[in-house]
């Protein structure tokens, strides 16, 4: 059974309505250009990328794949205004853009012919997306895995949240590893699904393969939630984890937390694999996945398990 088109397909160009997550250290151009050829919509990380290496990760891009791809900007970032410059140059056909007010940049982005889609934790925040122009809005639950929305609203009571507050495609994210959690965000209205923690964990993933086993090895659970007062993230359970839980019940300030937190806790964990002080961002799915895989089986799992999931539902 093929995968079904749909609003975000049609939007898009692509044959899979499966958007790879642009996750900081693990969204590279081996693993989009990889999503991109199966079929889904790969996105480059920005958010952990310098001018020079987004264009260098673009430039693979255009050499690996003919299909459409997309880059992911934290608005946030300091290098945001450089990064969407560099994409508009460059003539990237899609750009995600999260953490951040979308009226910034969605309608210099549109003028240069770019498809805008944005992330968002609410639907009051889905309204404005769509208002001033984003072609593609993301839902994305607290079950994500990195940085979550303060709203902390779960993807079952997001998702059809969001469907209902906008006319243009919606992409359900957070918690999705399986065609099973696909099928449920298509039943719910969405256009399709983004994926993170699934992609962070296969071989064209430029994560460590320390973080990939850690992901491997976490049992239901592991992903918890910290600095829940001031930027959440959710990753797994580690001695650093447990010792900014510990600091935030104890009242300790969001100043000093951001400072213990540094700048490169993500590139410790994810990229340089270290597991006791790294941050291992994963999303409270993580327990679901056994192995690493490569691009192309977890897109065929994903086919499997979405055919297997509409059977159930629809029974001779």
């Amino acid at each position: 059974m093929p995968f079904p088109n749909t609003a975000l397909t049609e939007r898009l160009g692509i044959r899979a309505p499966i958007v790879s997550g642009g996750m900081v250290w693990a969204s590279g151009w081996r693993l989009a250009s990889a999503v991109s050829n199966c079929g889904g919509l790969g996105l480059l990380g920005a958010g952990s990328m310098t001018e020079e290496l987004l264009r260098t990760h673009i430039e693979k891009m255009r050499a690996t794949t003919s299909a459409p791809f997309g880059v992911n900007i934290p608005l946030l970032n300091r290098h945001a205004e450089t990064h969407i410059a560099t994409c508009i140059d460059m003539g990237v056909p899609v750009v995600c853009t999260a953490a951040g007010n979308p009226v910034l940049y969605t309608a210099r982005l549109k003028d240069a012919g770019i498809t805008v889609m944005h992330v968002v934790p609410s639907a009051r925040l889905a309204q404005k997306a769509a208002s001033c122009g984003c072609d593609v809005v993301v839902a994305e639950g607290v079950e994500a895995g990195g940085h979550n929305g303060r709203d902390a609203l779960t993807s079952l009571v997001l998702w059809p949240s969001v469907v209902d507050a906008v006319s243009v495609p919606v992409v359900a994210a957070g918690g999705v590893v399986d065609g099973r959690q696909m099928a449920a965000a298509l039943a719910l209205g969405a256009a399709g699904v983004q994926v993170g923690t699934r992609f962070a964990v296969t071989q064209e993933s430029s994560a460590s393969a320390a973080y990939k086993q850690a992901c491997v090895d976490a049992p239901e659970g592991q992903a918890v939630q910290f600095l829940r007062d001031d930027t959440p993230v959710r990753a797994l359970r580690n001695a650093y984890v447990t010792d900014m839980r510990t600091r935030e019940a104890a009242g300790t300030d969001a100043e000093t937390l951001r400072a213990l937190r540094g700048k490169f806790r993500a590139k410790q964990g994810i990229f340089e694999g270290d597991l006791d002080a790294g941050e291992l961002s994963a999303s409270q799915a993580v327990g679901a996945i056994s192995q690493v895989l490569s691009v192309a089986n977890v897109f065929d799992a994903f086919q499997r398990d979405l055919a297997r999931a509409i059977r159930r539902l629809t029974p001779a």
